[in-house]
């Protein structure tokens, strides 16, 4: 009987085992929800002020600072350690070979932009879980881009999509429906699904635009989304922030807000895009250089995208894209033409 009830476990073992083996590989694909932390011993009311607070998943957790989790309400030092080393468990934060790492790099996918020759440029398309900063002064296409962007988001991946939802946080009220229904139908999409796929909210300031990012992550750990658009991240700054005096508050508050985005990017491997907007050089050094525009934020601005994407106009419809900073795409340009369906060749 000792031999069988032995068996018996073993045997029941194997299947528990196995079920788990089944629930996790389901989890292998995109971020762990935050309530898998209650089977880890932490207790459900601490997992409902991490929520409160905007951590959705595991992996934003692992990736905050303690001061960050002591700053909860009613999360103390030893239950931020705690919650801390219970997320370490389950996301991976350390060594890997190269080798390892170009296979996860290979598997990455791209957004198309609609434009051949852009997505040539830019090695087929919008790279998901980086931030891709696209400036220029107005009329350059910015915003086309993004309206595009938030269709071509939603097509399969054999169509150069990312089979999710889009994100849009428009600063600047410059977002329109409709422009979306024209690109819609070129792509023989229906327009009112594409239009349901699509979450908008307009930012009023920069505390809302940024608060707008923990509402953001929520959605996001609820369902697939593909891509994320903030046009313009910088518009509201401009405005918030007066002189040189609160210069140092501005750059403070907009790194917290490039943070977050890349936090995001990181952990739902949402393709983020972001549009900033141009300040003309008045010094000495604007008489030497062809272009004296530069893209405003500074030097925070500049490391926090990964890729910048720099537009300016050409003759009619046509815009030139350059590549202004890439880790791993050279320096060279596009031309690409604004069409009542949306981006496409010139």
């Amino acid at each position: 009987n000792g031999i069988m009830s032995k068996q018996k476990a073993k045997a029941a073992k194997q299947v528990e085992e196995e079920a788990v083996a089944a629930v996790e590989e389901e989890e292998v694909c995109g971020p762990i929800p935050i309530t898998k932390l209650e089977s880890c011993g932490i207790s459900a009311g601490d997992v409902k002020k991490l929520q409160a607070a905007g951590f959705y998943t595991v992996e934003s957790v692992a990736f905050s600072t303690r001061k960050a989790l002591c700053a909860i309400k009613g999360i103390s030092e030893a239950k931020a350690d705690k919650v801390l080393a219970e997320a370490a468990k389950l996301v991976p934060m350390g060594f890997q070979t190269a080798t390892d790492f170009h296979k996860q790099r290979a598997e990455i996918m791209k957004v198309t932009t609609g434009s051949k020759d852009l997505d040539k440029l830019l090695e087929d398309g919008i790279e998901t879980g980086s931030i891709t900063e696209i400036f220029g002064e107005f009329r350059t296409g910015k915003t086309q881009l993004c309206h595009q962007l938030c269709v071509t988001c939603q097509l399969p991946v054999d169509q150069g999509g990312g089979e999710g939802k889009a994100l849009y946080i428009d600063t600047e009220g410059t977002f329109r429906p409709q422009r979306i229904l024209a690109i819609a139908e070129r792509y023989g999409l229906n327009g009112e699904d594409v239009l349901d796929n699509i979450a908008y909210a307009r930012a009023y300031n920069s505390d809302h635009q940024t608060q707008l990012l923990v509402s953001a992550s929520a959605m996001m750990a609820e369902s697939r989304y593909a891509l994320l658009v903030v046009d313009s991240a910088t518009a509201l700054y401009r405005t918030d922030y007066h002189g040189r005096g609160e210069l140092s508050a501005r750059q403070m508050h907009m790194a917290v807000f490039l943070r977050t985005l890349q936090r995001i990017a990181d952990e739902f491997g949402v393709a983020v895009v972001i549009t900033n907007q141009v300040v003309a050089q008045v010094d000495g050094g604007a008489m030497f250089s062809a272009d004296p525009k530069k893209p405003i934020g500074g030097n925070i601005m500049a490391h926090a995208s990964t890729t910048r994407l720099y537009l300016r106009k050409g003759r009619n419809e046509m815009r030139i894209c350059k590549i202004y900073d890439s880790p791993c795409l050279p320096e060279a340009e596009a031309t690409f033409a604004i069409n009542p369906d949306g981006i496409g060749d010139p």
